[in-house]
């Protein structure tokens, strides 16, 4: 199976399978309640390339929040429950595009059979949901402990809870803070189903350490045509979730659009402060996500910065209080230091008006 023959299946205006592009998710960390605090995280979220987003629901309030919620934002909004069937039931009756749910934690056949009505009556698709910290006790005891087999099998059982009830929009995500277990999950669980695959490396720690294990466990996940849907969890700001998750789409060539920024690790040639240049370089390059395809090289020495950046479509290097700003591969003049990412912008701003005039005619 890869991501091209998975089952297509709708989250409000968003499609996720059957070759769809690998659609970006994340979860809001506010209190679902705080319906203006959520509402204006989802916007940043938004503005950041979010395409699905998540919120918790665990109580009677945050469901009939739902519904607020879902008046001010344009992605579609999914409901994570747990244990309280009523609470799925009440998240899609107020408008929920999609609800998460671990059947194993929702309680008896009826209660499942309950929230599954209910999705199959307002055509709203499930996720059945299962990570590393709630596998049934029968299936811990089979395995001996928290196994990839073991989250398969958990998976497929839940499942097919779901299907029994005559339902099968369905989404499967399995989970773990284990990098290579949950590679190898994804890897068996590819082979036994044509459900899309919601992929990520759960509780993942901080923004460093968070980054790193979820770019080598979605890299190597993604890189196999495996995963229809991702989420980068970040103890942290969301949007930088949404960050992460754009640049590993890109680097894996799995998602066009914006500025690819390159720069050198510095050495005692630098002269300039290129840590902070490089850091602006980067955060300017996210106004322009419309610029497809265009490399920016920030280089700290003058000597070698030319030849390095000649595969960049634009590029600067910096010198004892100045740089130059170099274009293909050619200096095309020297500027101050604290003009270089001025200048840089309006070369940006230039492009972009290039390419307006030529898509124009």
């Amino acid at each position: 199976m890869s991501r091209e023959t998975t089952r297509k299946v709708k989250i409000g205006n968003c499609v996720i399978g059957g070759g769809s592009p690998v659609a970006i998710q994340s979860m809001c960390n506010t209190h679902t309640e705080d319906i203006q605090a959520t509402v204006a995280q989802i916007h940043r979220l938004e503005e950041a390339g979010c395409e699905i987003v998540r919120v918790t629901v665990p109580t009677k309030e945050a469901a009939l929040a739902v519904r607020e919620i879902k008046k001010e934002i344009s992605i579609p909004l999914v409901a994570d429950i747990h244990f309280d069937y009523k609470m799925a039931i009440a998240a899609m009756e107020n408008g929920a595009d999609k609800i998460r749910i671990n059947p194993g934690n929702i309680g008896s056949a009826d209660r499942v059979k309950a929230v599954v009505d209910a999705a199959k009556a307002l055509h709203i698709p499930i996720r059945v949901g299962v990570n590393s910290g709630s596998l049934e006790k029968e299936i811990l005891e089979k395995y001996g402990r928290v196994t990839a087999e073991g989250l398969v099998e958990s998976a497929l059982a839940q499942v097919k809870r779901i299907e029994d009830f005559g339902y099968d929009n369905l989404v499967i995500s399995i989970k773990s803070s284990d990098v290579m277990m949950c590679v190898k999950a994804h890897e068996l669980i590819d082979q036994q189903t044509n459900y899309p695959l919601h992929v990520g490396i759960t509780e993942a720690g901080t923004l460093y350490s968070g980054n790193i294990k979820s770019s080598v466990g979605l890299g190597l996940i993604l890189g196999q045509g495996i995963g229809d849907t991702i989420r980068v969890s970040l103890t942290g700001d969301p949007v930088e979730e949404i960050k992460t998750a754009k640049l590993i789409l890109r680097t894996l060539g799995l998602r066009k659009g914006g500025i690819e920024v390159v720069s050198c690790p510095t050495c005692g040639r630098t002269q300039i402060d290129l840590i902070s240049l490089a850091n602006a370089v980067e955060t300017m390059a996210a106004e322009f996500d419309d610029l497809s395809g265009v490399k920016v090289a920030v280089m700290g020495c003058v000597v070698n910065g030319p030849g390095e950046a000649k595969e960049a479509d634009l590029g600067i290097a910096g010198g004892r209080g100045e740089g130059l700003l170099i274009r293909k591969g050619e200096v095309i003049r020297k500027v101050p230091e604290g003009e270089l990412l001025q200048v840089l912008r309006e070369e940006l701003l230039q492009l972009r008006k290039q390419r307006i005039k030529v898509s124009s005619c």
